[in-house]
């Protein structure tokens, strides 16, 4: 999939566990694990916007694009 979650990276800029995080935003340790290991095929636009406030961050931080060539063949 070319988004990828670059959750870790802010995570490890701020100092913080992801532990912390989940408790700020209001998500289980699990589902938090679950978008940091790039596992979900999507986000809601409150939880983002709940993370980018708890970590005080734009969602471009927490998110990449890499473009896949396979990808744009099939279109």
């Amino acid at each position: 999939m070319p988004v990828q979650v670059t959750l870790d990276s802010v995570l490890k800029q701020r100092g913080l566990s992801g532990k912390e995080v989940a408790q700020r935003v209001g998500l289980s340790e699990t589902q938090l694990s679950l978008f940091r290991s790039n596992k979900v095929r999507g986000i809601r636009f409150a939880t983002l916007a709940r993370l980018c406030l708890a970590l005080e961050c734009e969602p471009g931080e927490l998110l990449s694009y890499l473009p896949d060539i396979d990808d744009a063949n099939e279109s």
